[in-house]
């Protein structure tokens, strides 16, 4: 078995390109959303990076000029050029959107139950 966290990995990432913007305190990164799961996120990093990963950001993704997916979330690995995070918080309005996001772009409608079902266990 391998410990590549791709491998364990119980969240599908859907790749999407979005007008995404990070913020931590004064500073606010416009930035390249890579892909995004019920979990969280991957983006490339901007420059120059000046994040505090001991800190929360929030992220706001922006499906359309009047819909966002907000959401706080906190820095889990900085590899390659990409920034990784996981949601720590998001609304139920935002939450309702991702989860139809997610839902329009999985092949098998059951993946969606199985990835809602470990989203509860976590």
């Amino acid at each position: 078995m391998s410990d590549h966290p791709a491998d364990r990995r119980r969240f599908k990432r859907i790749p999407f390109d979005a007008r995404t913007e990070l913020s931590q305190g004064e500073f606010i990164w416009p930035v390249k959303l890579i892909d995004l799961s019920l979990k969280g996120l991957l983006i490339e990093r901007p420059e120059p990076w000046l994040g505090d990963r001991e800190q929360a950001f929030f992220v706001d993704i922006h499906l359309s000029d009047e819909i966002d997916i907000a959401m706080e979330v906190l820095l889990t690995h900085d590899d390659y050029g990409q920034l990784g995070f996981v949601c720590r918080h998001i609304s139920l309005e935002s939450i309702e959107r991702l989860r139809r996001l997610i839902e329009l772009n999985l092949e098998d409608p059951q993946e969606l139950e199985r990835e809602l079902g470990a989203l509860i266990e976590t």
